[in-house]
């Protein structure tokens, strides 16, 4: 209980420190903690910097603040410290492979040192009329989400075309057999004109599936935001959310008002903010609505960080059914787009051999590149086992 008092008095620290940390974050917090041992300085101080930090100007105020806070006692070690509470535990999931520490991370005296005192931080923000498209959407002020929601309704999105099974006068190389027959009925049934036919093309449908889970939740409001955007511009939309359960939420994104439809969304989803149950969730896509939304060859987005809980082969199943069932299977992630990332998640690495594109989506720049990206969509997938590793970006 002196352990969730102390996080508890910490995040209220960090708060007033002015790092962006939220009342839930503290419950992902303590269930992280079952998966550490609490004995290790280092595996403690990354799982909090992990989980409280969002904004790279925030790690000084963290380092400090971590050092000041969990400063070890004088003396010997008593009962309510760090290294006496902890023990160790079965890993749990989500499952990373980690790679082998570098020089320097050491558990006693290695975590970050900085000169200067803990002082009070002033959230700053871009001017009231600039965006950057390259910050990132995690650190967006309400004023500048409000500035980033007209600029994705700008966008232009196209999926291209798709042909039908339905015929149409046309230049092509099929002729038409019942104009031929009544055309040429004036010249005794004689085939002296053959009017051709083309297939008719129609726009191709879009399927999304967007993680709300808590590791989501800071990408979430322009996340839906986007996806009400691709509903307006595109005939056929069909839109998903889930973190451990999966909800139809394309009724929502089709109404005029944008703020009132996707203030309505986290209402309708049980689960919002929850824990992230990719393979779960994706199975029951499979079973209960692929054969309603998926005809036509749609393209099908999956928006997530790929911090799944369930288990990897279900995912690997999944995904492989889903790849099967759509024209291009496309995993927007996040994390993407920060410097250094690599899929370690080991649901993340059981995804990918099934995604025909993954690329970032973390700020507006990498939404308009996601823009071109649609506009431009290559040709039907190579065989399975000949096609290319998953385009990045």
């Amino acid at each position: 209980m002196s352990l969730l008092q102390n996080l508890l008095h910490f995040g209220r620290l960090l708060h007033d420190l002015g790092v962006d940390v939220h009342a839930g974050r503290m419950l992902d917090v303590v269930a992280a903690l079952e998966h550490i041992d609490l004995g290790r300085r280092s595996d403690f101080y990354y799982t909090l910097q992990s989980l409280l930090v969002h904004r790279q100007r925030d790690l000084a105020t963290f380092d400090e603040a971590f050092r000041a806070f969990w400063r070890r006692p004088p003396g010997e070690w008593t009962t309510s410290d760090l290294r006496a509470t902890g023990e160790q535990r079965r890993f749990g999931r989500p499952e990373v492979d980690v790679p082998p520490q570098p020089p320097g991370t050491a558990d006693d005296e290695s975590l970050p040192v900085l000169d200067e005192t803990v002082e009070r931080i002033v959230p700053t923000s871009a001017g009231a009329n600039d965006v950057s498209r390259d910050k990132n959407f995690a650190d967006f002020t309400e004023a500048e989400l409000n500035q980033a929601k007209a600029m994705i309704d700008k966008l232009t999105w196209d999926l291209g075309q798709r042909r039908t099974r339905r015929w149409e006068q046309g230049r092509g190389r099929v002729p038409d057999l019942r104009r031929l027959v009544r055309h040429n009925l004036r010249y005794g049934g004689e085939p002296l004109m053959l009017p051709p036919r083309v297939r008719t093309s129609k726009r191709r449908p879009l399927v999304l599936l967007c993680d709300v889970s808590g590791s989501m939740e800071r990408y979430a409001r322009l996340l839906l935001q986007f996806t009400h955007s691709l509903a307006g511009g595109l005939e056929r939309v069909e839109a998903f959310v889930f973190a451990t359960h999966l909800t139809r939420i394309t009724r929502e994104i089709r109404r005029r008002g944008a703020s009132d439809a996707l203030a309505t969304v986290p209402r309708r989803v049980p689960d919002w903010s929850g824990g992230t149950l990719i393979g779960g969730a994706l199975r029951s896509f499979n079973v209960t609505w692929t054969r309603r939304v998926m005809g036509h060859g749609p393209v099908v987005l999956l928006i997530s960080d790929g911090w799944d809980r369930g288990e990897p082969e279900l995912l690997r199943r999944e995904m492989s059914r889903l790849q099967r069932s759509c024209h291009r299977l496309i995993w927007l992630n996040p994390l993407l787009g920060s410097p250094g990332y690599e899929p370690l998640a080991r649901g993340m690495r059981a995804a990918l051999p099934f995604v025909d594109d993954f690329l970032p989506v973390h700020n507006l720049a990498s939404l308009e590149s996601l823009a071109e990206h649609l506009n431009t969509l290559p040709a039907p997938r190579a065989a399975r086992g000949h096609r290319s590793a998953p385009r990045s970006a």
